[in-house]
């Protein structure tokens, strides 16, 4: 299982791409490919077919998969695109720290 340095809820602004310079809150990361769904970034077009009376067909517009190594989490302390480290407390607690402003990235 390949490990994310992105969560969900997480703020992130895109690297590369189409969607370059864009950012997004995480809505769902898929570890084992290594791909993220990020909102309002790779907008993709589904073509439905109806299924029933209530449920009308057409294009959908939906946010597709983009990979995690394309995207960069934003401190939430500084609002900069920063890499993230890791800092143990005195308790034991294990929490994700900003390389920037070394604040606590929620």
């Amino acid at each position: 299982m390949n490990s994310l340095n992105v969560r969900k809820g997480d703020t992130v602004v895109v690297l590369s791409g189409k969607d370059k310079g864009r950012r997004g809150r995480v809505i769902a990361t898929m570890p084992k490919q290594g791909k993220l769904l990020v909102s309002g970034v790779n907008i993709v077009s589904r073509h439905t077919k109806p299924r029933g009376q209530t449920d009308p067909g057409g294009i959908r517009k939906k946010e597709g998969a983009i990979y995690a190594c394309k995207v960069m989490c934003v401190c939430s302390s500084c609002k900069k695109p920063t890499r993230i480290a890791h800092k143990v407390h005195a308790d034991g607690s294990k929490v994700r720290v900003c390389k920037r402003c070394a604040g606590e990235i929620k």
